[in-house]
């Protein structure tokens, strides 16, 4: 299962929807790039093959980062990848 994530302002967790394989991932990463790239504030909606009820719509021109990379065992041991890691105390 690949994860692709996107990072919005003024918004501390990320948002993230999966694809099952690489190549659609990759497509997916690609629309949001894409998005960011065209300049024109629009509407983003993505949907998620994990859990296909699951629907996110962003406004393009608040997504900051983007990131894409496959769920694997470090996610069970809590560390997943992502784009803010805090420490605990």
């Amino acid at each position: 299962m690949y994860v692709i994530e996107i990072l919005l302002k003024n918004t501390a967790m990320p948002m993230s929807v999966q694809r099952k394989t690489a190549e659609e991932a990759t497509s997916v990463y690609q629309q949001v790039l894409e998005a960011m790239k065209a300049g024109n504030p629009s509407l983003l909606e993505l949907t998620c093959d994990r859990q296909p009820e699951k629907k996110i719509a962003v406004a393009t021109d608040s997504i900051v980062a983007a990131q894409m990379y496959e769920k694997s065992g470090a996610a069970a041991s809590g560390k997943t990848p992502g784009f803010v890691a805090f420490a605990g105390s």
